[in-house]
């Protein structure tokens, strides 16, 4: 093989092996860390300062870590000792900033509330089963992408743990190995020590803005390298054109992995790429003529093949499943718009140290636009968020958005970098200005650093309210990590157990119809409804079968109601898990309503008790819930 074609794949292979034993070292890490914080009884975060401040003791010391790293690389000593320092230091950084909040309770941030109930249902699920099965409803595949949730889910599995228990430390250390990867990524597409220092800025953004929600948290803090490795890839003016093929390579397994982790950022990854594409096309049209826009757009179609065929591997089954199921007409995950996405965001003009960085990342994009190929790839992030804001705004006008809150966090992260690289440059002038006066450039290191710590050691005021109610909700043990009384979801382990008593065996076998659907955070029971139709597969029919728990409330007798569970067309309960009203057994169940703010509205249908009156079921109380088994 041409030396010339062997080069690029031992970078490749190079970057991969180290990008692996990256990821180990911060796995271990990770590890090391939340074993440590759970040997100590903590207080709870939200009624003692105490964890605060021993989350500010540990970013002080990670943060001294990596600009010790940083100083390190720069001055090209101990460089191999240098970057295992600041792949340990980073990721102790993100355990830390996460880890030690969190020590007290067996939660992640947002507890199992809202969007946390699904996310820890779906770890569960994948828990129990290496199979790609939807999270909720019986015999369909997976529509939510199970990448993130199946690799949890095994190391759950072999480890012993229970899904929900294994969320929050499963969270944090995929969070630290992204941000690693992130680095070495960094360090292959800019110098060493400049690399860390960027990377720990877009991790920091992230942890603040893009954490609670993690699996998408772990491609926030790889987009912006991957962007700069996109437009390397794709635009190569005065370069051979063999040249560039790793980083379409790169780029092409990066949108097959967002595929299978989270596909509102593939869709706007691929979105971005695709305008970096055009945009190199029209240059090398402008440049060498017509033919030589086939160049970026072969690029382009290369890395959509490759992100396709490992996108396969997670949404095959379920679009095998869409040839004869039929999908939802409305109620979907696209219908919802809050207050964040009716406008453009600015941040730079924010007055706060993160609005301070996006300004100097905006004037730095625009500045250096001409001239750096980092501007334009970030500034090209930038301008593609925008652009896929306003066509989400743009789509209310049919029925949908494009769920465009969800871009803040990579809006922050890009235009963070940029700052990063602004703030750099303009060090640079100043040290130059002033000729290379030692006071002034000890005076803008110290302003770096201590902003640094500043926007660090607030990250958990940011994260307050999540943090707080990852304390406040029970878990699946029945207690609640602030030590105050539980609430019903402390009763889940009795409803478990009154279910095993009528139905032996996995409980993957059986269906459970409840509006309590955090108990199946908690326990890999299969459910009859989910929590709103915002989450449901869209071949699980939610309005249908919103329609017929209705129906069946309705009926007279138990033979009628029998009879209607029978002729459904799907799966019926095998168990109802109620909560006792003074009228009946009730369940609290949910509508969309959108273009509404709240979009979901609650309410109510109430089974009288007479209709399970008979030998063909058994009737269990437990605490606020009665349980009903269908035995025959």
């Amino acid at each position: 093989m041409p030396a010339a074609r062997r080069d690029p794949l031992r970078r490749a292979a190079s970057t991969a092996g180290e990008m692996g034993l990256a990821a180990v070292v911060a796995a271990a890490v990770a590890a090391v860390g939340l074993i440590a914080f759970g040997l100590v009884d903590w207080p709870a975060f939200n009624s003692s300062n105490v964890t605060q401040a021993l989350t500010t003791v540990g970013q002080v010391v990670t943060l001294a870590a990596l600009g010790l790293s940083v100083w390190l690389l720069r001055a090209r000593r101990a460089v191999v000792a240098a970057k295992l320092l600041s792949w340990a230091a980073l990721s102790g950084f993100v355990t830390v900033t996460l880890g030690m909040p969190l020590a007290a309770t067996k939660l992640y941030l947002h507890g199992i509330s809202v969007d946390q109930e699904f996310r820890t249902e779906f770890l569960t699920r994948m828990t129990d089963t290496a199979r790609l099965d939807d999270m909720t409803y019986a015999d369909l595949p997976s529509f939510y992408p199970a990448g993130w949730f199946w690799v949890g889910g095994r190391v759950a599995n072999l480890l012993g743990m229970e899904g929900w228990e294994a969320f929050k430390p499963y969270a944090i250390a995929s969070i630290a190995v992204a941000a690693v990867v992130s680095l070495v990524l960094w360090s292959k597409l800019i110098r060493d020590h400049v690399a860390v220092l960027v990377a720990t800025a877009v991790t920091a953004i992230a942890l603040a803005y893009a954490s609670p929600e993690a699996y998408s948290a772990v491609l926030v803090v790889l987009l912006p390298p991957v962007l700069v490795l996109a437009w390397g890839g794709l635009y190569r003016p005065g370069r051979s054109g063999a040249d560039g093929w790793g980083a379409i390579v790169g780029t092409g397994i990066f949108l097959g992995v967002a595929a299978t982790f989270y596909t509102l950022y593939l869709g706007w990854a691929a979105f971005a790429v695709t305008l970096m594409a055009v945009l190199a096309a029209a240059l090398a049209v402008r440049a060498n003529g017509l033919r030589a826009a086939l160049d970026p757009l072969l690029r382009l179609a290369v890395a959509g093949v490759i992100a396709g065929l490992i996108a396969l591997i997670v949404w095959l089954p379920y679009l095998n499943a869409m040839r004869t199921g039929p999908t939802a007409s409305s109620g979907t995950a696209l219908h919802y718009l809050p207050d964040a996405g009716a406008h453009l965001p600015l941040p730079m003009f924010h007055f706060s140290l993160l609005g301070g960085l996006c300004l100097l990342g905006t004037v730095w994009l625009v500045g250096r636009a001409s001239s750096s190929r980092r501007a334009q790839a970030l500034g090209m992030g930038v301008v593609a968020v925008y652009a896929w804001w306003l066509l989400s705004m743009a789509v209310t006008a049919i029925g949908n958005t494009l769920l465009s809150f969800r871009l803040e966090p990579v809006l922050w992260v890009l235009l963070g970098a940029a700052g990063v690289f602004g703030f750099l440059d303009f060090a640079r002038w100043t040290i130059l200005a002033t000729s290379e006066n030692p006071r002034v450039r000890a005076a803008i290191v110290a302003i770096g650093a201590l902003g640094a710590l500043a926007f660090a050691q607030n990250i958990p005021q940011v994260l307050a309210s999540e943090i707080t109610t990852a304390y406040t909700d029970t878990d699946g043990n029945g207690e609640r990590a602030d030590k105050r009384p539980p609430g019903a979801a402390s009763y889940y382990d009795e409803v478990d157990a009154a279910i095993a008593a009528q139905r032996p065996g996995p409980r993957s076998d059986t269906v459970v119809l409840t509006a309590d659907t955090s108990f199946l955070s908690f326990y890999p029971y299969f459910g009859f409804q989910g929590l709103t139709s915002h989450y449901a597969n869209p071949l699980s029919q939610f309005d249908r079968r919103a329609a017929a728990i209705a129906d069946w409330s309705e009926t007279e007798n138990p033979d009628d109601l029998v009879r209607a569970m029978d002729e459904s067309p799907w799966r019926t309960p095998d168990v109802f898990v109620f909560r006792k009203g003074s009228d009946g057994y009730t369940l609290r169940l949910a509508e969309d309503v959108y273009p509404n703010d709240p979009n979901v509205r609650r309410y109510t249908v109430t089974f009288p008790e007479k209709l399970f009156d008979d030998p063909r079921f058994t009737t269990t109380e437990v605490g606020p819930f009665v349980i009903v088994t269908r035995v025959g």
